[in-house]
């Protein structure tokens, strides 16, 4: 198991998921990105780390029947589809490191709410956006939220990568087109603000 994987079972055994800094009762700023991309209710959608996140719960509800969601903890995963229930069988559940994985499918959506800050090692970095280009559709929407420039160095314990919507831009490439970028100031449970652009 490498230290990343190890680092992230350990995370999600131990806590509940509303005990992690990064938790929302209510995925607000990504459901409006995905609705803003015009992708139709048809469209697929992958949520990378998006284990024990509730935008998938929320995009069954609201009819999206081609639900991807990759995340590197099976036990992250585990607790989403002890919560949705029967309806977790409406997702397809992927486990995996996304600098190593190879998606199978391709997608509409790509939706990446804070695991990009989390590749310090550039090599990492070019992977997950080689895998990114691999995977979503051409004409196809990348809504990634990370730490913004003045957001926190470290999170989880692990030191993390900071962004304006330039550098995340640069580190992307030009095969990819800058539409548009948000502040979000994210609350955690513990209530410290962290603030992110997606």
């Amino acid at each position: 198991m490498t230290l990343r994987k190890e680092h992230w079972e350990n995370i999600y055994k131990c806590k509940q998921p509303n005990e992690v800094g990064w938790y929302e009762a209510h995925p607000e700023m990504s459901l409006r990105l995905v609705k803003s991309t015009g992708v139709g209710i048809d469209g697929s959608i992958v949520d990378v780390g998006g284990g024990a996140s509730s935008l998938s719960d929320v995009l069954i509800k609201d009819g999206y029947p081609k639900i991807t969601v990759l995340d590197i903890s099976a036990a992250a995963l585990q607790r989403a589809k002890e919560r949705l229930g029967e309806l977790s069988n409406r997702v397809k559940w992927l486990e995996g490191d996304i600098t190593e994985a190879k998606l199978p499918d391709n997608y509409d959506i790509w939706h990446d709410r804070a695991v990009f800050h989390f590749l310090t090692n550039a090599d990492d970095r070019r992977k997950y956006v080689d895998t990114l280009r691999e995977s979503l559709n051409t004409g196809g929407y990348a809504i990634i939220g990370t730490f913004s420039i003045d957001g926190p160095v470290k999170c989880s314990g692990l030191d993390v990568v900071r962004y304006s919507p330039e550098t995340l831009h640069r580190e992307l490439g030009d095969d990819f087109k800058l539409l548009e970028s948000i502040n979000v100031e994210h609350v955690t449970p513990s209530k410290f603000v962290q603030k992110f652009i997606f």
